[in-house]
């Protein structure tokens, strides 16, 4: 299938979005999110997912960063996770310069989960009982040592007081596996995002203790407090984006923002976005480039303070 194109407006065609991991996380769902925003649009776009696997995101982006420059049909979903794999050398030598950064298009809050019979009825309970036996409280996570969830751990503790070698993390396939193993037991926290949790504390499968953003959510989760409310000084706000492989075409960078900026400003896609926990953000072009740059750079230093860098 080839690409066309218009004076007015380019086209990108036979598109794929890939998500650098198994269904069910947050690069997945924002492929799947976006495949229903755009393909629902007025100038609709068939975008068909692809899971990739691997070290992190660090499969996918070696993909496209060596075998797909110039292929001006592909997306792939990031996030600070991506990040992150970057500043800590778990994508090799590769940085976030070896890609093209399109665009962010929603941010959602973090959030510490226990499952049902836990006994901690409170973010305060919880961290008392942190404090006051770091060893007996098992975290487990759907990112590897060193990754997203990891990280918010880790600065969790720093600002709790805890010492970090004392933290107990569990690396754990995705978001669905660290699930399973809070409801039975296996672990005592999930430090997810909202949209991997909500449904299943909508059916009361889980409890939030609290969402480490700055403000509180809406809705059904609106008495959950912040850890900053409660005293504890971190923030984590995912936000949810894409890159493109190098030497695409400016007309089709051009063309994925000029989607992606009137997907974002539909009330299909706001809707989608109320729905899971997240909110409307759109960052693209030279400003979300410049962004992803200073805060990959931000992520570099503190996992060198932390030492968990290469």
């Amino acid at each position: 299938m080839g690409a066309t194109s218009c004076s007015r407006e380019p086209r990108v065609v036979a598109t794929s979005c890939i998500a650098p991991a198994n269904p069910g996380g947050g690069w997945d769902f924002t492929c799947r999110t976006a495949a229903v925003a755009l393909g629902g649009s007025p100038n609709s776009l068939a975008l068909e997912v692809t899971n990739v696997p691997g070290q992190g995101g660090g499969v996918a982006f070696a993909r496209v960063a060596r075998e797909m420059k110039g292929n001006d049909g592909v997306l792939v979903a990031a996030s600070p996770s991506t990040l992150l794999g970057l500043a800590q050398g778990h994508y090799g030598t590769m940085t976030e310069r070896d890609v093209r950064w399109i665009a962010a298009v929603a941010t959602e809050p973090s959030v510490l989960a226990v499952g049902p019979a836990s006994t901690w009825r409170s973010f305060d309970a919880f961290v008392a009982a942190w404090r006051a036996n770091p060893a007996s409280v098992v975290f487990g996570g759907g990112s590897v040592i060193g990754g997203q969830d990891h990280m918010k751990v880790l600065l969790l503790a720093r600002a709790a007081g805890v010492e970090l070698r004392n933290v107990r993390y569990i690396a754990l396939s995705g978001p669905y596996e660290a699930i399973d193993s809070l409801r039975t037991g296996g672990i005592h926290l999930f430090p997810g995002d909202m949209s991997e949790v909500r449904r299943f504390a909508e059916r009361n499968d889980l409890r939030l203790l609290a969402l480490l953003s700055d403000r509180r959510a809406t809705g059904a989760f609106a008495q959950v407090p912040t850890a900053r409310e409660r005293g504890i000084e971190v923030t984590w706000e995912v936000w949810r984006g894409f890159y493109a492989p190098t030497e695409i075409s400016a007309m089709a960078y051009d063309a994925w923002v000029k989607r992606l900026r009137a997907m974002s400003e539909t009330a299909a896609w706001k809707t989608l976005l109320e729905r899971n926990g997240l909110t409307p953000y759109f960052s693209a072009g030279r400003e979300f480039e410049q962004f992803v740059q200073s805060q990959t750079a931000s992520f570099r230093t503190v996992s060198h303070e932390i030492g968990i860098d290469r």
